[in-house]
């Protein structure tokens, strides 16, 4: 079974009963999409899942960026957006003495940050003082379309669950795209990486949590 696309412009919803969420825009009394997308209307708000694209930032998400310039007292992070998210010393874990970035991230580390601001000249400001927030240096990344990842992560973390129990392996999503893994069992590595591209090829389709499940030995 499909779910709905809908094409920019397609009326997706009633404004007195729902509220514009991601991709929708309001206009009299009813919700349009402003994006070609999968409707999801469940809730308080209408949102359009993007069928591809890169990764609209916004506020509160942790994503997996590539350090990609060092200042005197910031880092340029790469976090697979059409703009690259700035990192300042006052959001580091670390004591940061100006000049001395380098010292703590280099160009091409790998991290875990929040993002913590975007502005409409789509500035973009992220920490590395969240929980989750880390630099990765081992494992691998994997990257997916950013516009797949809540179907990777599965309704109340279910496909999540499923691709940690069968596979043992440790998996972090960042909501950009990008997948750390981790496994001791190589093969099983393989097995995971194979399901979740599988996830993103059939995103659109139902049914896919079962069959993730049998493809993995459950």
């Amino acid at each position: 079974m499909m779910r709905k696309i809908v094409l920019p412009g397609s009326v997706v919803g009633d404004a007195k009963e729902k509220l514009p969420g991601r991709g929708v825009f309001k206009e009299g009394d009813k919700l349009y999409a402003s994006r070609l997308g999968i409707v999801s209307d469940k809730g308080r708000y209408v949102n359009i899942i993007p069928l591809s694209g890169v990764y609209d930032p916004s506020i509160g998400d942790n994503v997996i960026g590539v350090v990609q310039e060092a200042f005197k007292n910031a880092w340029l992070i790469d976090i697979n957006a059409p703009y690259p998210a700035f990192l300042g010393v006052d959001n580091v874990p670390w004591r940061v003495d100006y000049g001395e970035t380098t010292k703590y991230l280099k160009i091409g580390d790998v991290l875990i940050v929040s993002i913590v601001s975007v502005d409409e000249a789509r500035n973009i400001d992220v920490s590395m003082k969240c929980k989750a927030c880390r630099k990765i240096d081992e494992g691998l990344i994997i990257d997916i379309q950013p516009s797949k990842v809540p179907r990777v992560i599965g309704k109340n973390s279910s496909m999540l669950s499923v691709l940690k129990k069968y596979t043992g392996c440790w998996i972090f999503v960042g909501q950009n795209g990008r997948i750390w893994i981790k496994g001791k069992d190589e093969e099983k590595i393989k097995l995971l990486i194979k399901a979740i591209r599988k996830i993103e090829k059939e995103a659109h389709t139902t049914g896919l949590t079962e069959r993730i499940t049998k493809m993995l030995g459950g």
